[in-house]
């Protein structure tokens, strides 16, 4: 059983976590017409009073433009300031992932975004590891990834993920940890909630915007990364078999943040990750708030 945080934020108000209930009839629940985020945050490991979250920013400025396929305006500054609320209501002593999400929250059956009451809800779980940090196995899914022009994949809708729960689990049953999507044309896009990279010769490689993937907060966190240490890196079209006689290849995503590769079906890879390492290395100590160069990335939450 999951640990959630002991406060959410429900119907405009900040109330015990077991109190913030749906209707059977709210029209999200049906028709997958919600837009939701995610986060982590940790405490300092250097100042007990103090959580940190990466990247609050960008991820609240993702989430507002989400909740516009929605027909929804959600502040992002407001948004901010909510969670920050949040944090400092719950103290999380542990490692934790936050979850916001906007829904159409009216009674009504029809499928419709127009003329519907749409609500927004705050709350938050213990996580640590999502995915082994010692590498995991994938496969490729026989489910395709959605195309732009059928769903909005600018955004984090969460009907959108049925597809991604298909694929983890044909992985899972399969004897796998992870499934690689593919998308119509047949190129690699992503696993069932993350962004993939691969590294050839020394360059960093990972499928462009108009390959049908997420826009990742953490995809684009290793990009700056990647440029400001000096790697080589690639946005582009990626195929099947490139993975498969790649020399490192790596999962991202918030929950799973850097997570190697070690089997594609029954392709190795390599056991020496370099480039991933090092990226993963750096990612950690900007977490935790251990490299100047990148504060701006990280919001200090004093606490009690």
């Amino acid at each position: 059983m999951e640990d959630f945080l002991p406060i959410a934020y429900f119907n405009n108000q900040f109330v015990p976590f077991k109190e913030a209930n749906i209707s059977i009839a709210t029209h999200a629940l049906h028709y997958g017409t919600a837009a939701f985020g995610g986060l982590r945050g940790i405490r300092d490991p250097n100042n007990p009073k103090q959580i940190l979250l990466f990247r609050l920013d960008r991820h609240c400025k993702r989430l507002s433009q989400s909740a516009k396929f929605l027909h929804y305006e959600l502040d992002p500054e407001h948004l901010t300031q909510l969670i920050i609320d949040f944090v400092q209501k719950n103290q999380p002593t542990q490692p934790f992932y936050i979850r916001p999400l906007v829904y159409s929250s009216g009674l009504g059956i029809a499928p419709r975004l127009h003329k519907i009451e749409k609500s927004f809800f705050l709350y938050g779980l213990v996580m640590g590891e999502y995915l082994s940090g010692d590498g995991v196995t994938c496969r490729f899914s026989s489910w395709t990834r959605q195309e732009d022009r059928s769903f909005p994949l600018r955004g984090k809708i969460s009907g959108a993920y049925i597809t991604s729960a298909l694929a983890k689990t044909e992985a899972v049953e399969s004897g796998f940890d992870e499934a690689i999507l593919l998308n119509s044309q047949g190129k690699v896009c992503e696993a069932t909630g993350m962004n993939i990279f691969l590294v050839r010769n020394g360059t960093l490689i990972t499928p462009s915007f108009d390959q049908d993937i997420l826009e990742g907060i953490t995809r684009d966190s290793i990009i700056t990364i990647a440029k400001d240490l000096g790697i080589p890196h690639q946005e582009r079209i990626i195929d099947k078999s490139e993975l498969l006689i790649a020399d490192e290849a790596f999962l991202c995503g918030t929950a799973a943040k850097i997570a190697p590769i070690k089997k594609v079906e029954n392709y190795s890879l390599p056991s020496k990750r370099p480039i991933t390492e090092k990226l993963k290395a750096k990612l950690i100590a900007i977490t935790e708030n251990r490299d100047s160069q990148y504060q701006d990335w990280v919001n200090q939450i004093p606490i009690e």
